[in-house]
């Protein structure tokens, strides 16, 4: 497999029209694939699953920090997905799957490392620690100091209205990132691992994406938002169903999404080397 550094770049594609059928296919889709290989989604689910709730734990019971990391979480789960792209992909090749070996879906994530997703990857990361620096500012500005250092009068400090309005402001400006960082990169990741793009050219283009088909775009980005949210409400364990048919959704509605020059249909994807 060619290192992304030397590969030629594949031509730029065209932006699909999306409607709501689109959406409501990509999920059925996704559905499909993760009852077709469960063990894949399920094995992926699980790690995000068990960060989430390493995350909740090394916050030692704060209430303030929980939920700042409860926020600021499901930013990081597009990153997580890429082992799902990988396993829908090669279920609509009809390629066979298998965790270890010479072309293993643990050893093609792994290959990744090379290519653009990890610069993607680092997007996200410097996202996720600056709405984690700001959040625990707004704290400070709303409730004073002493609630980012006094444990045991976190939630007291929450049910005031001087807290309210901290909550309130948490998820005007927590939503914003949110939607932002979705838009960069719903479509971004899985592009840059099915084809030979860098990963400015693959945020753009995830840009465009969101930009040309605003409505259906910020549908799937409420749909994602409140299925997430639902699923980490009992302890991130809904997470091991909800994280696998979203991430393969995500795959299908990417292959809907971008008409590359070479198809006069949306791509399966490029073939994925040895």
């Amino acid at each position: 497999m060619l290192d992304a550094t030397y590969a030629e770049a594949d031509p730029k594609p065209d932006v699909a029209r999306l409607g709501f059928a689109d959406l409501r296919a990509a999920l059925a889709a996704g559905w499909r694939d993760f009852t077709r290989a469960p063990q894949f989604g399920l094995f992926f689910a699980l790690v995000y699953a068990l960060g989430g709730f390493a995350m909740v734990k090394l916050s030692l019971g704060h209430v303030a920090t929980v939920l700042i990391l409860s926020l600021g979480f499901p930013l990081i789960a597009p990153f997580a997905a890429v082992g799902l792209y990988v396993v829908s992909r090669r279920l609509a090749r009809g390629e066979r799957l298998a965790f270890l070996g010479r072309n293993g879906v643990l050893l093609r994530v792994w290959r990744e490392r090379a290519r653009q997703i990890p610069w993607i990857g680092a997007i996200i990361v410097i996202y996720f620690l600056f709405y984690t620096f700001f959040a625990h500012m707004l704290f400070a500005v709303f409730l004073g100091p002493r609630a980012l250092i006094n444990i045991s009068a976190g939630l007291e400090a929450l049910m005031t209205p001087a807290g309210y309005r901290m909550i309130a402001v948490q998820l005007l400006f927590g939503g914003a990132v949110a939607v932002l960082l979705y838009a960069l990169t719903v479509v971004s990741i899985p592009f840059a691992l099915d084809r030979e793009v860098d990963f400015i050219t693959a945020m753009l283009t995830s840009l465009a994406v969101v930009r040309e088909n605003a409505l259906v775009m910020l549908a799937w980005a409420a749909f994602l938002a409140l299925a997430l949210f639902a699923a980490m409400v009992p302890w991130f364990l809904g997470l091991l169903i909800a994280l696998p048919v979203l991430g393969h959704a995500t795959w299908h509605l990417y292959t809907r999404a971008l008409i590359h020059p070479a198809t006069s249909r949306p791509s399966p994807g490029a073939p994925e080397g040895p």
